[in-house]
């Protein structure tokens, strides 16, 4: 059964909303994209981080272990596409769901 962080951020990316919550100790402020599984079947979630606290420059993406992820809430607000990709994404091997393949396609 998925944890209940990750039907929030799978709610997130099919209703375009926005995610504030606690990754690793700090506020983040994200645009999730895709979801679903890592290598090792962690639940994961690529999302574009665009404010909050972080290590490095912002914004930028980001590969959240769900795990690590706290006070989990929606919000309605822009939608932040995020950078161009200079590679192909790494985060989530097994995707359940891809803003761009799932929702935004079927429109």
């Amino acid at each position: 059964m998925p944890s209940r962080a990750y039907m929030l951020f799978r709610k997130a990316i099919l209703t375009e909303q926005q995610v504030v919550c606690i990754y690793d100790g700090r506020p983040r402020e994200l645009c999730p994209h895709i979801i679903g599984h890592s290598k090792s079947g962690e639940e994961v979630v690529l999302a574009w981080q665009f404010a909050g606290e972080s290590s490095g420059k912002l914004p930028q993406w980001r590969c959240l272990r769900l795990a690590n992820v706290s006070d989990v809430s929606l919000r309605k607000g822009r939608w932040h596409e995020g950078g161009p990709h200079r590679t192909e994404q790494r985060c989530v091997s097994a995707i359940d769901l891809d803003i761009n393949i799932d929702v935004r396609k079927r429109r």
